[in-house]
């Protein structure tokens, strides 16, 4: 079985957003990271080398048994857009999603914005928190 790539390093947080060429992509991930440091109270940890995360938990995959550890939230300010990892997945947010704004989802986890001006950043922030907050309710039930 491949060994997972994505792993947390000592890599500097700071360093890897001011290095991201597009003004306006580093302009939101600066955003980004302020308001997960605020929504989430963790000190962000760079996960590979283009993933910033926040909190972290032991998982284990019910189709492959594979167990790792993994963030409870972050992003990614990508070359097409920023990318939100929302690991509490997206079935209890939809009125919020429907507020959200310019946005578009993916897999379980993924929640793709292209400049965070096209999003209501209130709703933005609102989902972060309460994603975060059920994630870590769920941790804590799978850990009794």
């Amino acid at each position: 079985m491949a060994e997972v790539k994505t792993k947390p390093n000592s890599g500097s947080v700071e360093d890897f957003i001011a290095a991201v060429a597009d003004e306006q992509r580093r302009d939101d991930a600066t955003k980004l990271l302020k308001l997960l440091k605020q929504v989430t109270k963790e000190e962000p940890v760079l996960w590979g080398t283009s993933i910033v995360g926040f909190g972290n938990y032991r998982y284990k995959s019910p189709s492959t048994s594979r167990e790792g550890d993994w963030f409870i939230t972050g992003f990614s300010p990508r070359k097409q857009n920023l990318t939100l990892y929302i690991m509490a997945g997206f079935s209890g947010y939809k009125a919020l999603l429907d507020k959200l704004g310019k946005h578009k989802i993916s897999g379980g986890s993924c929640l793709y914005i292209n400049k965070l001006k096209e999003t209501d950043e209130k709703v933005l922030k609102e989902l972060l928190t309460q994603s975060f907050k059920d994630m870590k309710q769920k941790i804590k039930k799978q850990n009794k």
